[in-house]
């Protein structure tokens, strides 16, 4: 979410604009600035350890993936915003007029939602849309993290994603887990990293054209990419809806790779066997409680959506 190079608009107290009439929760100084550290304290347990391994040129195998695969920066997860129909009082939020999305009024600082581009607005319907079809979508469970197995599915030790870290299994007996088990993944940005000859043995094809007719609410990477979504819609989505959004991430990323075929037994992640029954019991019971712990940051995405959309 870089600054913007515009010219800085004018200051506060200069005459209100068109959408001050809305209605509006108005900040003091003390309460937002308050707001803003905590978010920052919070999110820093996160932040730090990556930029701190960024800066030793360090890769995890388990958290780089979410500050790589969704592109959105560890300084940019930092930032406070208090999110639609909120005016922040006090010369300080001056310091928000960086962002082309703040205006100033005669009360204080708040995002303007009139300016909205019509691309953008373009983009907000299709994720509405999206989020509103998985959250209708009955959850489907019984997948077991199989995918991270089919992404390794027949490969040589050379083409593994993740070559640094030993497998669990030899390539061999990896296979046979794989082919005694149906892969059932309905994710179109998990199913396109399986090897090519694993993705005939998954029981949906899906698409980038058919996503939201896969999409489900049970699936693993779809309640991740909350996170995706909150992070898209920046810096319009209230900053504790983004950090929700991405400790659930945080913690599913976890379970994703504790359940894969590799062993990272020694970097603090003990391996959910789900080749295992007892393993399998395991996995869809953390499964269901990730479920359950996205439906309401989904609701709240929604009805961000829908804010946007109908100033």
């Amino acid at each position: 979410m870089p600054h913007s190079t515009a010219s800085r608009p004018p200051p506060v107290g200069a005459p209100l604009a068109a959408d001050d009439a809305s209605p509006s929760q108005l900040l003091p100084e003390a309460v937002w600035r308050a707001q803003q550290q905590a978010h920052q304290e919070r999110v820093s347990l996160w932040a730090d350890p990556h930029l701190a391994r960024a800066s030793r040129g360090e890769k995890h195998p388990v958290y780089d993936f979410l500050f790589t695969y969704y592109s959105f920066r560890a300084s940019w997860l930092r930032q406070w915003h208090p999110g639609p129909n909120v005016t922040l009082a006090g010369e300080a939020a001056r310091e928000f007029l960086r962002w082309p999305e703040y205006h100033p009024t005669h009360a204080g600082v708040r995002l303007d939602l009139s300016s909205l581009p019509a691309k953008r607005r373009t983009s907000l319907i299709w994720m509405r849309d999206l989020l509103a079809a998985t959250a209708t979508r009955p959850p489907a469970f019984g997948c077991f993290g199989l995918h991270e197995w089919a992404m390794v599915y027949r490969q040589t030790p050379a083409e593994v994603r993740h070559n640094a870290y030993p497998l669990r299994f030899p390539p061999e007996e990896l296979a046979r887990i794989v082919e005694s088990q149906p892969l059932r993944c309905t994710h179109f940005d998990a199913f396109r990293f399986f090897t090519a000859p694993a993705r005939p043995l998954n029981k949906h094809q899906p698409t980038r054209d058919t996503l939201s007719e896969h999409e489900q609410r049970g699936c693993l990477h779809a309640n991740m990419d909350l996170y995706k979504w909150a992070s898209k819609l920046a810096p319009y989505t209230p900053s504790d809806l983004l950090a929700d959004c991405f400790a659930l991430a945080y913690d599913l990323r976890e379970l994703d790779m504790r359940a894969s075929p590799y062993d990272l037994a020694a970097l603090g992640f003990p391996p959910i066997p789900i080749e295992t029954p007892e393993g399998r019991m395991e996995y869809e019971r953390h499964q269901r409680a990730f479920t359950t712990r996205g439906e309401p940051l989904r609701t709240r995405l929604i009805g961000l959506c829908e804010t946007l959309l109908s100033a």
